[in-house]
Formats: C-alpha cells, sequence, structure tokens
C-alpha cells in the first residue's frame, strides 16, 4: 500500500509534527557535515510556504538518557537549520510535557519548534506508549520524513503514527520510490555489488538479493569467503571459514533463481595492510601464503564493468576492497565511475546506500552522479534483507485505518 503524503495535506495553521534524522556528524561542538539538515529542509521549505507550524523531533547520538549529557543536546543544530530552512527555529529544552505544548501552540506559521534530543528520554526507545502520547500532543498531523530511523521501533517512529492523522514526508518518499524500484520492480537486466569484510553479517542481504535480481557482484572480504568455498587458497586474508554452508545455501538460492553471482578472477594481494604496501596482481586461486587479499585485480574489474554496462538497474552496498588505502581502492574507484558514467548516460538507474558505500562513491567524486544514494545504515541494509520496516509499516496501517 502507497503511505499517504503529507505534501497533499492542507497544512495551513496546523502543527506538523515531524520526525527528522538529524543525526549530523559533529566535532567539538560543531557540525562537519551538514547534508541530512540540508536534504530535510529542502523538503519542509513548502510546507513552511503553505503556512505550517513545523515541530521538529529529531535524536542526536547515543546519549544515556539517565544523564542529559549536554554534548547531545539538538540545540547547537538550531543555527544550521534556521538557515536551511529559511525561517525562525525555537527551541524547546524537553521534547515533551506541557512547556513543549505550550511552545508548540505559540509558533507562527510558517515558523519551526526544534525539540530537544528525543534520546534523552527511555521512553523513546522502549517505545513507550505514554511518551507518545506526550509526543503527539505537539501536532496536529504527524509525519515521518526519516527513512534512516524506519527500521526502529521507537515511540517517535512507530507508536506515535497511531494516534495522530499520519503522513509520509518528501524524504521518506524520495527514499521508499528510489530503493522499490531497484529492489521491488527493476529493470532488467539488474544487478547488485554488494561488498564487505564478512558474510556473516550480509546473510539475509545475499538471500534476498539472489532471489530478485538477475547478477550479483561480490566484493571484499565477502568474496575472500566464496572464493575459499570454492577451494581458492587464502594466505593471510580475511575470510569466515565457518560459513561455508551459508555460501552453498546462498549458490543453491542464485542458481534456482537464475541469479550470476560474479567472484574477482583476479585478486591485488599484498604484504600488509598498509598504505603503500608491496602488492601483486595473482590469480584468485594463487594467493601466497604470506600474503592477504586487498582488492579486485584488473581482469575482474574489466569482467564487473561490462556486467554493469550490461544492466539497466545497478544497486550497489559495500566497496569491493580496502578502499580506505591506497592503492587498494582502485577497483571500487573505477567501478564507481563505470556505475556514474552509466547513469549520466541514461542506460541505468543507480541506487547505494550503507556508511562505507557512501564514503566510497564520495571518493570517487560520483555520488551526485547516482540516481538515489541513501544516507541510512541499519534502515537501508534491512530493507535489503527484505524486512518490513516498523516506521513503514505504521504509516501504511494508519492509511489503511483511514
Amino acid at each position: 500500500m502507497e503511505m499517504p503524503s503529507i505534501m497533499d495535506v492542507d497544512v495551513a495553521g496546523k502543527r506538523v509534527l515531524v520526525r527528522a534524522d538529524l543525526n549530523v556528524p559533529l566535532e567539538d561542538g560543531r557540525i562537519t557535515d551538514a547534508t541530512r539538515i540540508e536534504r530535510f529542509a529542502k523538503g519542509m521549505r513548502p510546507l513552511l510556504a503553505r503556512g505550517a507550524r513545523l515541530v521538529i523531533l529529531t535524536h542526536l547520538g547515543r546519549p544515556d538518557p539517565n544523564e542529559r549529557d549536554a554534548r547531545f543536546s539538538v540545540d547547537k543544530l538550531r543555527p544550521a537549520l534556521a538557515e536551511a530552512l529559511g525561517t525562525t527555529v525555537r527551541f524547546s529544552d524537553v521534547c515533551a510535557g506541557p512547556s513543549a505544548v505550550i511552545l508548540s501552540e505559540q509558533i507562527a506559521p510558517g515558523e519551526a519548534l526544534l525539540c530537544e534530543n528525543l534520546r534523552y528520554n527511555v521512553g523513546e526507545t522502549k517505545n513507550d506508549p505514554a511518551f507518545a502520547a506526550a509526543l503527539a500532543a505537539l501536532g496536529d498531523v504527524y509525519v515521518n520524513d526519516a527513512f534512516s530511523c524506519a527500521h526502529r521501533t521507537h515511540a517517535s517512529t512507530e507508536a506515535v503514527a497511531h494516534l495522530l492523522p499520519a503522513y509520509a514526508g518528501p524524504l521518506m518518499l524520495e527514499e521508499v520510490h528510489a530503493l522499490e524500484a531497484a529492489l521491488e520492480a527493476p529493470e532488467r537486466p539488474s544487478v547488485a555489488i554488494v561488498g564487505g569484510a564478512k558474510v556473516s553479517t550480509k546473510i539475509a542481504v545475499l538471500k534476498n538479493l539472489v532471489q530478485k535480481l538477475d547478477h550479483i557482484i561480490v566484493g571484499g572480504g565477502m568474496a575472500n569467503t566464496f572464493l575459499y568455498a570454492d577451494g581458492a587458497p587464502m594466505g593471510a586474508s580475511l575470510f569466515e571459514a565457518d560459513q561455508l554452508h551459508t555460501v552453498r545455501e546462498i549458490q543453491t538460492l542464485a542458481a534456482k533463481s537464475g541469479c550470476n553471482i560474479h567472484l574477482p578472477e583476479d585478486v591485488v594481494a599484498a604484504d600488509a595492510f598498509a598504505a603503500g604496501a608491496p602488492h601483486r596482481i595473482v590469480a584468485a586461486t594463487q594467493c601466497p601464503a604470506d600474503a592477504m587479499i586487498l582488492d579486485a585485480g584488473p581482469r575482474a574489474l574489466a569482467r564487473f564493468q561490462s556486467v554493469l554496462a550490461s544492466c539497466k538497474t545497478i544497486l550497489w552496498n559495500g566497496p569491493l576492497g580496502a578502499f580506505e588505502i591506497p592503492p587498494f581502492d582502485a577497483a571500487t574507484m573505477a567501478l564507481a565511475q563505470t556505475a556514474a558514467q552509466l547513469t549520466r548516460a541514461g542506460r541505468a538507474v543507480s541506487v547505494a546506500g550503507g556508511g562505507d558505500t557512501v564514503a566510497a562513491l564520495n571518493a570517487a567524486g560520483v555520488a551526485d552522479d547516482f540516481t538515489y544514494v541513501s544516507s541510512a545504515g541499519g534502515a537501508f541494509l534491512e530493507w535489503l534483507e527484505g524486512k518490513t520496516l516498523p516506521g513503514i509499516a505504521a504509516l501504511r496501517s494508519a492509511a489503511q485505518a483511514a
């Protein structure tokens, strides 16, 4: 069921209680990357222009709710938020309770109120009904615009959606539509690039993807485990000897679904995990006993690029190698450039997500060229696993009830 959009609602004069994700990185109390604030504000400005009275809920970090550590106060986000929204942003030093309600009633149409860190309250993470009711008192309608928090069964993402008319925000809808286009109804042929250190952390992802897409390119330490399962020596490489049964299960599912799994045919092997360490290119089946595999080799890269060129949908989660350390970033950077070129040429829809993936695309200078880059971490991963996210389920349930 489609989630109802707040953009279709007459918001003039209404208190719009919106769950945002403004959990931005900080250094010495200063914002080092305001991307989340800017993306959120872009979607909210049209609502403010239509006379909405915006009441903003967010978390910041993981404070102990019993200590109320000032380092995690969201008040420090207010200047950047006010600038991005282009309006006055007032502040409530609590996120629920009588004083917050009074402030929510005092803000004028076109203005905003930022409420203190949700996680200062133990009721938030416990999805406490009483705390959710206190949050609901701050608004006339509820909006979830935080896909990155939608996998949390928290009061601000789940319980409150059942207490007010509930809608999806523009960022939420944008993210869900992008992911559905890439995974649920992709243009074919379709491919997923799945990398990272361990198969064990992405078992559910791989099992889901091989049943939905045409190709899976496996990279990073995960590829080592697949290669080991096929009898390749690993030397000093990272791999998981106890996951051979998992690899077999994934291979069996792929064969039944007609999905092709692509592994590196050659690799970059180094003597140490260090920048500029002595390294050489060897066949994936010939890793020296004293070396470790840290990247896909040139033949593997060419093959992966060929797969991408044949596909109309590209989904990316995880690097191909130790991309943080040159020269072991070469395959990831080159394949990112290929995906970007195909997207720019209109030959493919490309969707990427996950912290390391976003970092790699930024390092390659191509994040803006992808069709969609998700800033979500755990929510993006759970979506790839095929799980139902509580925050999204709550919005759809509210729509059905209405």
